[in-house]
C-alpha cells in the first residue's frame, strides 16, 4: 500500500470515529499540495461538510489532528479554508529515498507475458526521409521502449511501401534521364538520389499537362494521358507481370534506397525487429474478403466488387475488393494485419501513422473485429499531428520538403554554435567535442519532437530547441552533466554516499523532500506513458525533476556543507536523480552526457 492509500484509508477512520459515518477509501482522493503552501498532499474537505456538520476550517483541523495521532508518516498539518494540508516525517522521506537508491529497477515494471508490435517509418522507397517522419520514428521508438519498460515485449516493425505509381515515377524519371547515375557516381546518398528522379519526373510532367492544356485539353484529360504518367502506369502493370528488366530496375533502385534509409535510422538512433514490405503484401486480404462474404461481414454489389457495411457502427460503407477482383489498400492491410499476428501471436498492434488516416484505421480495426480476429480489440492508431516549420507545409514531389538528414546535421551544427558561444567545452578534445555536439543536437531535435503531445499538431522551432533553459533537452542533459561533475568530485575526495553514511541525518529540508517526491513519481509517470502512449508525459516529468534538482542546488550547499551525513545525503540524492534523467531519457532514445 503507497502512501496515497494509507493516508485515504485513515482519513476514512477518521470519518468513523469521528463522524460515525462510513465512507469508502477508494472514493476519497488526494493532490499534490500546491507549491504556495506547506504540505505534500491536499485533501478537499468542502463536499464532506454534510457529514462532518462544521466548518470547513473546523473540519479540516478534526480530520489532521486524527492523521497525526493515527499516522506515524505524518509530522504536521495546516487548514486553509477548506483545504487540508498534510506534510510528511522526515523519517518516512529517508526511508522512502532509500528504497529507491537501492531498487536497481526503479521504472521498470515486471513481465506481463504479453507481446505488442509496434509499427513505426513506413516510408517510401521514391524519396527520402522528412521531418514528418523525424516526429514518426522518435515516437515510434520511444513508445516502444516505455511499453518494454512497462513489461511487455515488444517487437518494433517497419512496413516499407516499396511499390506502386509513386515508386514507378522516380523509374521513368531515371530511365529517361540517369544516364547511369549511382550514388557513387553522383556522390548522393542513394535516398536522395532516387528523390532527385521523383521530384524530376513531377517537373516534367507539370510541363507536358501545360502542353496539353494550352492545345485544349481539359486538365483533368491531360493528367491521365501526359506521356510520362501512361509511361508510368505502364511500367507498374509491367512490375506486377513480373517483367525481368522493370524488376531488376526497382530492385537497383530500392536497393540504393534501403542503404541511405539504413545510414539515416542510425544516425536518429532507432533500429527495427521485423521488415514489412507491401511488395510481398499486397496481394495479402483477398482470403479474408472471401472469409468475410461467407460470415456476412462483407457483401458483394452488382458490378462485383465487395463491400463492408459500417453504418450500424455510425460509419458507411467501404470498399475491401474492387470489381476487378484487384486490391485496395484495406485488402493488403487486412491481409498485413494476420500476418502479424502469424508470425509473432500478438496480444497488441500499434500503428503509428499520422491523423490523416485517422478514418482508414478505424474502419480497419472494425472489420477486424467483426471478423472475430483474437487480436481485434488490441489494435490501436497512435494517431498523431504533423509538424510544421516557420516556413510552412512542406510537399515531397515539388522538392520542398525539410530532409531528415539536412535537418540533423543542421541540429548538430546549431549545437556547436550555441555550446561554443556558451564556452561549454572546456578542456575537451575535438573528438569529444564533436561527439557532444552530435548528442545535443540530436537530443534537442528528438525532445522537441517528443514533449508535445502525439495527438497535437506542432511548429518545430529549431533555435528554441537548442537552448539550454526552459523546457528544453540541452537543459534536462546539462541537468545531467553537472550531477556527473558532483559524482566525479566526490570520487576524487573518496567520499562515501552509500545509504549506511546518511543514517544521521534527521531533519530534510523541503526541497530535498520535494526531490525525493519527484523520484519516486517516475514508475507512475512510466505507467501513464505506458497506458496514453504518450512519451510527452515521460519529457514533462524529465523537465520537472531536472528544474526540482536545479531548485535543490541553487538552495543547498553540497561540498560546503559541513555535517558528513548531510554531504553524503545530497551526494546520494544527486546520483539518484542522475540515474533516474538517464533512465527516462533513454525512454525517450536521448543520450545524456558525462561533462558540460
Amino acid at each position: 500500500m503507497d502512501i496515497q492509500q494509507t493516508i485515504t484509508k485513515t482519513i476514512a477512520g477518521a470519518f468513523r470515529d469521528l463522524f460515525d459515518h462510513a465512507v469508502d477509501p477508494d472514493s476519497l482522493a488526494l493532490q499534490p499540495t500546491r507549491k504556495e503552501f506547506e504540505g505534500t498532499y491536499t485533501f478537499v474537505i468542502f463536499p464532506f461538510l454534510k457529514i462532518t456538520k462544521s466548518t470547513p476550517e473546523a473540519s479540516g483541523e478534526k480530520l489532521g489532528a486524527y492523521l497525526q495521532k493515527n499516522l506515524p508518516e505524518v509530522s504536521t498539518f495546516n487548514v486553509v479554508k477548506g483545504f487540508l494540508n498534510i506534510s510528511l516525517s522526515s523519517s518516512y522521506w529517508m526511508n522512502l529515498f532509500q528504497q529507491l537508491y537501492e531498487a536497481k529497477d526503479h521504472g521498470r515494471f515486471p513481465s506481463k507475458g504479453k507481446k505488442v508490435m509496434v509499427e513505426y517509418s513506413s516510408p517510401n522507397t521514391n524519396k527520402p526521409l522528412h521531418l514528418g517522419h523525424l516526429r514518426n520514428n522518435f515516437l515510434g521508438f520511444a513508445v516502444s521502449l516505455i511499453l518494454e519498460a512497462y513489461g511487455y515485449e515488444v517487437i518494433k516493425s517497419n512496413l516499407v511501401n516499396d511499390r506502386g505509381i509513386h515508386i514507378c515515377k522516380s523509374m521513368v524519371a531515371y530511365e529517361k534521364l540517369g544516364k547511369g547515375e549511382t550514388p557513387e557516381s553522383s556522390g548522393l546518398k542513394g535516398d536522395h538520389l532516387v528523390g532527385k528522379y521523383y521530384v524530376l519526373f513531377d517537373q516534367e510532367y507539370k510541363k507536358q499537362i501545360r502542353a496539353l492544356t494550352e492545345s485544349g485539353l481539359e486538365e483533368a484529360a491531360a493528367k491521365k494521358s501526359a506521356p510520362w504518367m501512361k509511361e508510368a502506369q505502364d511500367m507498374l502493370v509491367r512490375w506486377e507481370a513480373g517483367d525481368a528488366a522493370t524488376i531488376d530496375l526497382w530492385k537497383k533502385l530500392n536497393g540504393w534506397v534501403y542503404q541511405g534509409f539504413e545510414e539515416t535510422y542510425r544516425k536518429m538512433g532507432v533500429d527495427f525487429d521485423q521488415y514489412y514490405y507491401e511488395s510481398d503484401t499486397y496481394l495479402l486480404g483477398k482470403d479474408i474478403v472471401a472469409e468475410g462474404l461467407k460470415k456476412g461481414v462483407f457483401f458483394k454489389k452488382e458490378n462485383g466488387s465487395v463491400w463492408a457495411d459500417l453504418s450500424e457502427e455510425g460509419l458507411d460503407e467501404k470498399l475491401v475488393l474492387r470489381a476487378d477482383g484487384t486490391s485496395v489498400y484495406m485488402t493488403q492491410d487486412m491481409g498485413t494485419a494476420d500476418l502479424k499476428y502469424k508470425d509473432h501471436h500478438i496480444e497488441k498492434s500499434v500503428y503509428v501513422v499520422g491523423n490523416e488516416q485517422d478514418y482508414h484505421f478505424e474502419v480497419l480495426f472494425k472489420i477486424m473485429r467483426k471478423l472475430g480476429r483474437p487480436y481485434g480489440n488490441g489494435l490501436y492508431h497512435l494517431s498523431y499531428g504533423m509538424v510544421d516549420l516557420p516556413t510552412g507545409k512542406m510537399k515531397s514531389r515539388e522538392g520542398t520538403v525539410v530532409d531528415a538528414d539536412d535537418l540533423m546535421a543542421e541540429m548538430v551544427a546549431t549545437a556547436r554554435e550555441h555550446t561554443q558561444e556558451l564556452g561549454k567545452i572546456e578542456g575537451f578534445s575535438q573528438e569529444e567535442a564533436e561527439a557532444l555536439y552530435e548528442i545535443l543536437g540530436l537530443g534537442a531535435l528528438k525532445y522537441f519532437l517528443l514533449k508535445v503531445d502525439p495527438k497535437k499538431r506542432m511548429l518545430f522551432n529549431p533555435q528554441e530547441s537548442i537552448e539550454f533553459q526552459g523546457n528544453t533537452g540541452p537543459f534536462i542533459q546539462y541537468t545531467h552533466a553537472r550531477i556527473a561533475a558532483i559524482l566525479r568530485k566526490a570520487a576524487q575526495i573518496d567520499l562515501d554516499y552509500s545509504p549506511a553514511q546518511f543514517q544521521g541525518y534527521a531533519t530534510l529540508e523541503k526541497a530535498e523532500e520535494s526531490l525525493i517526491y519527484q523520484l519516486d513519481d517516475y514508475s507512475n509517470k512510466v505507467h501513464l506513458a505506458a497506458e496514453e502512449l504518450s512519451p510527452a508525459v515521460i519529457a514533462q516529468y524529465l523537465f520537472d525533476l531536472a528544474k526540482e534538482y536545479n531548485r535543490f542546488y541553487a538552495e543547498l550547499p553540497i561540498f560546503s556543507e559541513t555535517k558528513a551525513a548531510v554531504q553524503a545525503f545530497r551526494v546520494g540524492l544527486s546520483a539518484q536523480v542522475a540515474k533516474t534523467i538517464k533512465s527516462g531519457m533513454g525512454l525517450l532514445g536521448i543520450v545524456v552526457p558525462q561533462k558540460m
